[in-house]
Order: structure tokens, then sequence, then C-alpha cells
């Protein structure tokens, strides 16, 4: 880390991403705001951009941000990583420096500061969190001023500690609470669609001015909420949003959560057999009910072919469809045989399940 009164080169950032989206978001990350990707990994990807500024709160595909102080891929696992992480902490970064930066994204608050120590840790290790922790404590004493005072939330400073394995990651934390949750989430729905899944899902759908797209299954919108949003940035590119839901409580919270968003036609439907005529949209965005939450597996595979069939209706020649769900091996064989062709796939988990992103063009003519 450059010290101060020299020629200094921002330091890099790093940005914690849900397992399965590092590639999405390293995208976005290199179109959207410029960056340069350094290296990803599971649940992770760094970064340098210049500027450093809120711009790096803008990012829908990740679920925190944060100010590189050091990182390393050689953890032991064992007992000896406690003198590590301390000494590291305490002698590789600037932090003053470090603090100086945080101060351009948010700026210095009035009275004495706050500030917070998170540590996070996945993995087998022959230590605990808190010893973690304590070394992250014990590296940081006297680099934070006297005076800042300690919070348990909504810290003016917050510095994370990330584990797991042989990695760890220690920075700044430049995001917050609302970069993963969204405040547009007023209502929710059992089994909601995490945001930035939505949004990665949207950005491989590729939206484009004047297309007409649907989400058959809006759940509690999220999908929607995100669309809309990348819209709303993209000024000038407008598009057609339908979204329905059979489940009346679910078109109730789609309402409420787009309240403050651009229009969007909400209908309550079957998504087995959608309101709409043949050819008629671009692009099909949507998250299928789980085995889980259907209650009888056997369920899924009749499910997805009756959606392959209605999607394939609807959706016009050379249209696409980017689908999240439990049975990767069952909506292939529904979509395969009408001839939709996967162009990408990515492997996540939710609600603790194995799942699949799946992007499907549709053949022309």
């Amino acid at each position: 880390m450059p010290r101060r009164g020299s020629e200094v080169e921002l330091p890099p950032c790093y940005s914690l991403v849900f397992p399965g989206l590092e590639e999405v978001a390293a995208d976005e990350i290199t179109r959207d705001l410029g960056g340069q990707v350094r290296k990803s990994g599971p649940g992770y990807v760094v970064f340098r951009v210049e500027p450093l500024d809120r711009r790096v709160l803008e990012l829908r595909t990740t679920e925190d941000v944060f100010l590189l102080a050091w990182g390393t891929d050689e953890l032991t696992h064992r007992a000896a990583d406690l003198d590590k992480i301390e000494q590291w902490t305490r002698r590789q970064p600037d932090w003053e420096y470090l603090l100086r930066l945080h101060h351009t994204v948010h700026p210095r608050p009035k009275g004495r500061p706050t500030y917070r120590l998170v540590t996070q840790m996945s993995g087998q290790h022959a230590y605990h969190r808190k010893h973690a922790a304590e070394a992250l404590a014990k590296g940081l004493a006297g680099h934070l001023p006297a005076s800042w005072r300690p919070a348990e939330e909504n810290a003016a400073v917050e510095v994370w500690l990330t584990i797991d394995g042989a990695t760890a990651f220690c920075g700044l934390r430049l995001s917050t609470r609302e970069m993963r949750h969204r405040t547009y989430k007023a209502e929710h729905v059992p089994a909601s669609l995490r945001p930035t899944v939505a949004a990665a899902m949207v950005r491989l759908a590729g939206v484009g001015g004047g297309m007409t797209v649907a989400d058959p299954m809006c759940g509690a919108g999220t999908i929607v909420a995100e669309l809309s949003e990348v819209l709303r940035r993209r000024r000038g590119q407008e598009a057609r949003v339908l979204a329905g839901d059979h489940d009346r409580n679910a078109v109730r919270a789609t309402d409420i959560n787009l309240r403050r968003m651009p229009p969007a036609l909400l209908a309550r439907w079957d998504a087995r057999r959608l309101p709409l005529a043949d050819g008629c949209l671009d692009r099909v965005i949507s998250n299928p009910p789980f085995g889980k939450q259907l209650g009888d597996p056997e369920e899924i595979g009749p499910l997805y072919q009756a959606l392959a069939g209605e999607y394939d209706r609807v959706l016009r020649p050379g249209g696409r469809a980017v689908l999240l769900v439990s049975a990767e091996g069952l909506l292939e064989r529904a979509a395969r045989p009408r001839g939709w062709k996967l162009q990408r796939k990515l492997d996540v988990r939710v609600l603790g399940q194995r799942a699949t992103i799946s992007v499907w063009r549709k053949p022309e003519g």
C-alpha cells in the first residue's frame, strides 16, 4: 500500500458476490463502472476503478463493496493464521489513507464517529471466528482515532474480515445494507428472490429499448423491480414490462414494491395459460417455484413442460428466456424439443438448494 506523500495509486476494491454470479458481477464492474477486474474467485471479485466515488454503490449484482486493506490465498487453516491476521492488519494497510478514501464515498459524520468490526468465517479451521475477530482487533489497535466509539450497528465506518478456507480479505466497507437488501422491498412473499440474483438474471437477458419483457411468475416483483431500475438508468431506452402471478398476495406485494418504479402492467394470471398474443414478447425472465414450494417434487416436470410450451408460444422468434430452476435436467427436457438453444448456464444455491440460471434462445423462424 503506498504511503502518504508519495505518488499514490488508488487501492483495489473488492466485492462480495453471491456464489455463482462472479462472471456477471465482473462484467457489470467492467462495462458499467469502467473498472478493471484484477482477480475473481468463489464469492468475490477484486477490481480497480478511477475515480473512486459513489458510483460503486450503484452496482446491482454484488452484495457488498469494500476498499481492500489486505488479502491472501495462503491461510494454513492452523492457529498460526491468527498471528498473520494480526500482523497483516497492523503493518500492511495505510489505514489513514484508506479512511480518507472512505470519506470520499461517505462524508465523515458530525460528532464522534462510530466504528464496527465484522468477522465472517467459513470452512474448517483450527480456530473459531471469535479468535479471528480478536486478531483483527489487535491488529487495528492504534490505527483508528481514540475518540471513535464502537457500535453494534449503523456505524460510520466498518472494517470487515472475511475468511473462506485459505482465502481471506480485510477491508473498509463502502456499501450499506441497502446494496444487498434494496429499499424497494417493503413487502415479501415466501421464498422471495434475492435482489442481486434477480439483477444478474436481468443482465443476462440483455434487455434493450423497445422490447416487451415479462415475468410470468413475479412473486414479490424483485425481477421486475431490477428491470425497472436498469431501464430508469438508460435514459431514452424504454421497454414494455409485464408481470403477473397466480397468487393474489404475490400480485399485491409486487404492486406495493413497484409503486416508486416506472410503471409495469400487472395482472393475476396462470403462467401456463397467459392472456397474451403469440410472439408478443422479446424476453421472459422468471423464477418458477422450486420442488419444496410445490409440495410434491413430482409436479416439477409437468410444470416445466407447461411453462416451456407457453413461453415458446408468447416469445417471438429469436427471443430469449432467462430461467432460475432447481431441476436443470427437467427444464432441458422441456426446452430442447422446442428447438431452444442453451446460451449460458450459471450454477447457484438458492434456499439451500442447488439451482441453475439458464439462458435460452428460441430459434428464428
